[in-house]
């Protein structure tokens, strides 16, 4: 099973749509996951026209997506139990905040940092997609995509 991942798209703010390579990259995933941060629902009401969509509010969302989106989800894919979070917090870092939200999970997806990550922590893969509209200090945007296969997930980052 392939999942495309995003998080930080922060629209219109920081871009006025999403971007092209989005809808080439997630166009035979079985779903999405946003972490956070859609800031619009024209962002989601997009993507759910490639795949169902599973997000969570961060923590600049509106009133309206705050109100509709939930703090965490749990989703479980053939037998992988994945957390997704958007990560803000007062106090240590997004990572640390994300994993801890999810003591039983194989994968954590997360965002806030806009930073990229795919690392095992244990057993656990901890997936920072980064941000496909606003790089911050990274040199590149991007996004990501986890496989599901007999159990066991794997992630990869995409850089454009």
């Amino acid at each position: 099973m392939k999942i495309g991942v995003l998080s930080d798209t922060h629209i219109p703010s920081r871009a006025r749509a999403l971007p092209p390579i989005l809808f080439e990259a997630f166009a035979d995933v079985a779903m999405i996951l946003h972490a956070g941060d859609v800031a619009c629902v024209d962002v989601l009401i997009e993507l759910e026209s490639l795949a169902p969509v599973y997000a969570v509010r961060g923590n600049i969302d509106p009133p309206e997506l705050f109100s509709r989106l939930p703090h965490t989800r749990t989703i479980e894919v053939e037998g992988v139990t994945i957390g997704l979070i958007h990560g803000d917090g007062r106090s240590g870092r997004t990572e640390d905040r994300a994993l801890k939200a999810f003591p039983n999970a194989d994968c954590v997806v997360f965002g806030h940092s806009h930073a990229p990550m795919c690392e095992r922590r244990g057993s656990v893969l901890l997936f920072n997609p980064g941000s496909p509209t606003d790089r911050r200090a990274q040199p590149k945007h991007s996004f990501g995509i986890l496989s599901v296969r007999s159990g066991e997930i794997s992630g990869e980052i995409i850089r454009f």
